[in-house]
């Protein structure tokens, strides 16, 4: 018995009415022309109205989402007398973070001589990259090369990355693949043993490297074990978010104040260089979209950088991934991989018609499927499925994909899928998913260097709270691959920085210096921050 209602099999009906004919057409590609009518008319990044402008920072004047612009304009958790004479731990090197930006960091730190301490908000691993499906990008056959991928990058970005920042992502890729794999990390292959590779939206080579769909939990599980094989030298503190950098009276990064969830206890940890790989902040639900983000995705890292004078951009660009699941509402926003796409499943709307190619980049997808399900008075298709409860969606046609590629493909390929929808009497090897864009990664963030610094001395970033390598939209598979590329050089350069620096006094003249702003500004948000965890409470 099919999970859907009846009033949705009708419209499913449509979809197999037109697949035969279907899989004979090939739907063209937008020209550069139809994607930027197509942003401007309906990406969420383009509604001007949901924007806020820093009012205090060195980054005045930068936008972002609403929701973030109050967080990052919040009051301080501590006081800037807080005790900073009796530090609960000391290190060379305190990672923030325990997604694989920050186990890459605390591993290329340990190997390059620094004792390391790795805190993290919930438990070690608890992180979008556990969540990340689809693959990680690598240009490493021979029809291919980081040239090639370089191109790929600029261009889904919009022309907007950072060059320097793009051509470290493309020219490391192919040594973190084999890093990788010499830590354990089971890549899917031919018999043969070479590596399966696929195309992901926007790219022209086919170098996705996978394991199933379970990529970045795969990949996360080869980082942990080796952090925990390397005890001696990496400490890892569970439920211990970061609530304020600590610089020393030179405005050196000098360590963190950490909160312990379980008691709310207020901490200092002392390093002599600090990496921050938070991650990004889809628990905000920006303009009320359903996300795929971990719980703890708040923007923290964002927030307490920019306190101590780390300069921030791209925030105006948040990534909307073309299909979350629409229904069952059990588990709206999770993700949908592209890989689904990436094997055949068409986008469909509610009278069976292919409406957009399926592998645009993801800004340009995500906007189609907007337009198709937005009513005809503004602007839209209004072909869209409906859900019981009023959510708009799409259909992916997945079971097109065994048609193209054979029977057996989708469990083969796809197993979480499977799974993620079977358990609620879906069986998407014979009936299609409802989707829609769901908010899925921040394009902006901290801005970096190719060597992971920063405009604050001895803080190093990685991974999803920076921003400028992606311009303003990111290819998938490059997230994987930009938390080992910036998490291996963000290690590798903060040992070195631990190894020559000479701190001074530990000091909270930064905190002082921002509160005096926004006292000066006129600015109180009424927030907290960083705020650690959303907030999912029932409000009268």
């Amino acid at each position: 018995m099919s999970g859907y209602p009846p009033e949705m099999r009708e419209s499913i009906r449509k979809v197999e009415a037109t697949r035969a004919r279907r899989i004979k057409e090939t739907f063209p590609a937008m020209s550069l022309e139809e994607r930027d009518a197509i942003l401007q008319a309906f990406h969420p990044d383009y509604k001007e109205e949901t924007f806020h402008a820093l009012r205090v920072g060195v980054s005045k004047g930068q936008r972002m989402p609403i929701e973030l612009g109050k967080i990052v304009e919040g009051w301080p958790h501590i006081t800037p007398d807080f005790d900073l004479s009796e530090p609960f731990a000391e290190t060379d090197v305190l990672v923030i973070g325990g997604g694989g930006g920050g186990a890459s960091a605390a591993l290329l730190a340990q190997e390059n001589g620094a004792k390391v301490i790795l805190v993290t908000k919930l438990r070690f691993g608890d992180a979008n990259t556990m969540m990340a499906q689809g693959g990680i990008q690598a240009a490493d056959r021979p029809e291919d090369s980081p040239a090639i991928h370089y191109l790929d990058v600029i261009g889904g970005g919009h022309f907007t990355n950072v060059p320097e920042l793009v051509e470290a992502l493309v020219m490391d890729a192919p040594f973190v693949i084999e890093w990788l794999e010499e830590l354990g990390m089971m890549f899917d292959k031919e018999p043969d043993g070479t590596m399966i590779e696929a195309h992901g939206g926007g790219t022209s080579r086919k170098r996705m490297h996978s394991a199933r769909d379970y990529s970045g939990a795969e990949i996360m599980r080869t980082l942990r074990d080796e952090v925990r094989d390397r005890e001696d030298d990496i400490t890892v503190i569970e439920f211990s978010p970061a609530v304020e950098l600590v610089l020393d009276d030179n405005g050196q990064a000098a360590g963190a104040i950490v909160m312990n969830l379980e008691t709310g206890v207020y901490s200092y940890i002392k390093a002599k260089a600090v990496v921050l790989a938070t991650g990004g902040g889809g628990r905000l639900h920006y303009q009320g979209f359903p996300t795929t983000n971990h719980y703890g995705a708040t923007a923290d890292g964002v927030v307490i950088a920019y306190r101590a004078g780390a300069r921030l951009g791209y925030l105006e660009s948040m990534q909307y991934h073309p299909t979350g699941a629409a229904f069952p509402e059990q588990i709206l926003g999770l993700l949908v991989t592209e890989k689904v796409r990436g094997l055949g499943g068409q986008p469909v709307n509610a009278e069976g018609e292919q409406f957009v190619y399926p592998l645009e980049p993801r800004d340009v997808e995500a906007a189609a499927l907007i337009r198709e399900c937005a009513p005809v008075e503004q602007g839209g298709h209004g072909k869209g499925v409906v859900t019981p409860t009023g959510q708009p969606g799409v259909w992916l046609d997945s079971p097109i994909i065994e048609m193209i590629k054979g029977p057996g493909t989708i469990k083969k390929a796809l197993p979480a899928m499977v799974r993620q929808f079977g358990r609620f009497g879906i069986d998407i090897t014979k009936e299609p998913m409802l989707v829609y864009p769901t908010l899925h990664y921040q394009n902006g963030g901290v801005r970096l260097k190719p060597d992971g610094s920063t405009d604050v001395p001895g803080l190093f970033i990685a991974g999803e709270v920076s921003g400028g390598v992606h311009g303003h939209n990111r290819l998938m598979g490059n997230s994987l691959l930009e938390i080992t590329v910036f998490g291996r050089r963000s290690g590798r350069s903060a040992a070195a920085h631990s190894q020559r620096v000479k701190l001074g006094a530990p000091s909270l003249a930064h905190v002082a210096a921002w509160i005096k702003e926004l006292d000066e500004a006129g600015v109180d948000t009424g927030v907290i921050s960083p705020i650690l965890l959303p907030d999912y409470t029932r409000h009268q």
